[in-house]
């Protein structure tokens, strides 16, 4: 079997002096970045969808103190300024941890008063993403090991290079599966409102050679029905001490299909992706997005009684998970256990 070619377009590129981001909305008909100099600019391109994952949003946010900091320093009050961009970066979105996980990292460096503190931030800017891009591949062939010979999956939404530093949480495990010739297709769900997997997902697949079959969301009970897929493979925003998972709208209707089904269920992210501040996943905050996303244009006009809800995320109650996927190592059953486990690792 051919090795599946290196996907050539990535989330984030980082010049030294800018950050590159991939305007994901427009995907997969066009390929275009937007260069950010400054902090403000990220925190937007985040809150706008430009850039989305759970792991690319931390790096992003990462790269957005570096660059405050370029703006800033040396001005006598340049530490302030970074403190007031980095609480905008924090604001630009609520559920995955990652933002306020690498957010914290770069303020505790800030804390220590490094002498060169541009040069500081920007090499551990640098390890995160690539330290991402690490765990990525671990938890890929971990992830590989445990569905062991299972021939098709289901994914939901995009959980690729595309939403992390490269390579992809979910979508690392189903890439180091097909690397060994494991897998002989992957079901992906459109993923609505905002057709993550229809635009993104099976449009990474076709760049590394892995075959793909788009379905409507809907479709997916069936689909299990059917016998047609061993597991279902996704990523998280937040994992909570006890397993619950938050990840994108529709997941946890998924799960639940899963367990009427006998199809296994796989969560795959990095450690970062963990919050063992919160017990269980009815502390966590769900972001809820315009309106705007799912009305018609005849809806929004003056006067109109139609509204919409438009939830960006649900949770996952552990006891549905079939196994916790990371580069430190996975839990089997984690509405057994937890994951406290892998606090420490």
């Amino acid at each position: 079997m051919t090795e599946p070619k290196q996907l050539s377009v990535q989330a984030l590129q980082w010049t030294g002096q800018s950050l590159k981001v991939l305007d994901q909305r427009l995907l997969p008909e066009q390929i275009r970045y937007d260069e950010y100099q400054d902090a403000a600019g990220v925190t937007e391109a985040i809150a706008s969808m430009r850039v989305r994952g759970a792991p690319a949003i931390g790096i992003a946010a990462a790269y957005g103190v570096v660059l405050s900091a370029m703006r800033h320093f040396p001005n006598s009050e340049w530490q302030a300024a970074v403190e007031q961009d980095i609480k905008q970066l924090a604001a630009s979105r609520p559920t995955a941890v990652n933002l306020f996980w690498a957010l914290d990292k770069m303020h505790g460096l800030l804390a220590t008063q490094p002498a060169e503190p541009i040069a500081a931030l920007t090499q551990l800017a640098e390890q995160i993403h690539s330290d991402d891009i690490a765990a990525n591949h671990a938890m890929g062939e971990r992830g590989a090991d445990i569905i062991g010979d299972a021939k098709a999956v289901l994914t939901h939404c995009n959980a690729g290079a595309l939403a992390t530093g490269g390579y992809g949480t979910a979508l690392g495990v189903i890439r180091s599966a097909h690397k060994r010739g494991q897998l002989q297709n992957v079901y992906a769900d459109e993923t609505r409102p905002w057709l993550q997997g229809a635009r993104l997902t099976v449009w990474e697949l076709a760049q590394d050679g892995i075959p793909a079959t788009l379905i409507a969301d809907s479709a997916a009970a069936w689909l299990m029905k059917s016998g047609k897929i061993d597991w279902i493979v996704v990523g998280a925003d937040r994992i909570t001490a006890n397993g619950d998972v938050a990840n994108k709208i529709g997941t946890y209707s998924l799960a639940v299909l899963a367990k009427q089904h006998g199809v296994k269920m796989m969560v795959a992210a990095p450690s970062s992706t963990f919050d063992f501040s919160l017990e269980s996943g009815d502390s966590i905050e769900i972001e809820e997005r315009n309106p705007k996303e799912l009305l018609a244009d005849c809806y929004l006009q003056d006067g109109s009684l139609v509204g919409a809800w438009n939830p960006v995320f649900d949770v996952t109650p552990a006891e549905l998970i079939t196994a916790i996927v990371t580069e430190r190592g996975a839990v089997i059953n984690p509405g057994q256990h937890g994951v406290r486990s892998l606090q420490t690792c």
